[in-house]
């Protein structure tokens, strides 16, 4: 009866928080949604430093200042947004040090490692999100990166629970080989159909057989990114981020095979 019920929270918080997050995509702009993600980016960092609260002291306002910054990424003009965003590397790094010169150690080298992980795990893999949502056809575009994304985690999901013979890995035992190859076949499945509609009732000319290729390529980063949360879950020993989402946890549980596709998103879409 327990596991009915989580099942059911999950299906309903997807029918209710997808339709949502559709909307918010299509009447947004693009400043609007620079906040929208910077305040998820807060949230994810919050639940990040949190997972490892008895492992590390993360400098966590180094965190939550980047994903602040973030609100602002397009009002920067746009052939300054990939200097900006390679040069804040050398920059972050240099911070972190200077708590570790300034505490005289006290802040280990372990911690400022963990919190660096945190801040390009989540923050910089996020930040290509609006990234992406301002390209043209960045509307059509983010909705791409999130059906694949869970279009994958659901196909692999209903099929894995149901279907699931053979373990994929002991990093997340439920997930199964099934589940996997359904994922992509669902991503793909739905990429078409999206596609099929953007083509024919919005005048777009997307090739079925790009979008299947990016597809393919994109729900297997989606899972290689899901089964890295569970890495990092089981090193802190906890099933999940959070609670902040009915039937799937915290919002870093929601998202994280989202933002680890986001960046190969915005290459792959650079590149057709």
């Amino acid at each position: 009866m327990k596991g009915y019920s989580m099942n059911f929270k999950r299906v309903a918080t997807t029918i209710i928080g997808l339709p949502i997050v559709i909307l918010l995509f299509i009447f947004g702009n693009k400043y609007i949604i620079d906040i929208l993600f910077s305040i998820v980016t807060i949230i994810s960092l919050y639940e990040y430093f949190n997972a490892f609260k008895d492992k590390a002291k993360p400098i966590k306002w180094l965190g939550y200042v980047t994903a602040i910054l973030m609100s602002f990424i397009h009002l920067i003009p746009s052939e300054y947004i990939m200097n900006i965003i390679a040069m804040s590397i050398p920059t972050i790094l240099i911070i972190l040090f200077l708590h570790i010169i300034a505490t005289n150690m006290k802040i280990t080298l372990y911690d400022i490692m963990v919190t660096l992980f945190g801040i390009f795990y989540v923050a910089v893999f996020i930040l290509f999100l609006p990234i992406i949502y301002g390209m043209n056809n960045g509307k059509i575009n983010i909705l791409y990166v999130f059906i694949i994304a869970w279009g994958t985690d659901t196909f692999a999901y209903l099929v894995g629970k149901r279907l699931g013979k053979h373990k994929f890995s002991e990093v997340s035992p439920k997930k199964s080989i099934e589940g996997c190859i359904s994922g992509i076949i669902g991503a793909i499945i739905l990429s078409l159909i999206y596609t099929y509609i953007v083509n024919t009732y919005m005048g777009m000319n997307i090739s079925y057989i790009s979008i299947t290729l990016i597809a393919f390529i994109l729900s297997i980063i989606s899972q290689i990114g899901d089964f890295s949360a569970s890495c990092i879950k089981r090193y802190v020993d906890i099933k999940d981020y959070g609670n902040l989402i009915p039937g799937h946890g915290g919002m870093l549980d929601r998202i994280d095979s989202v933002i680890f596709i986001a960046p190969f998103a915005y290459l792959l879409i650079t590149l057709i």
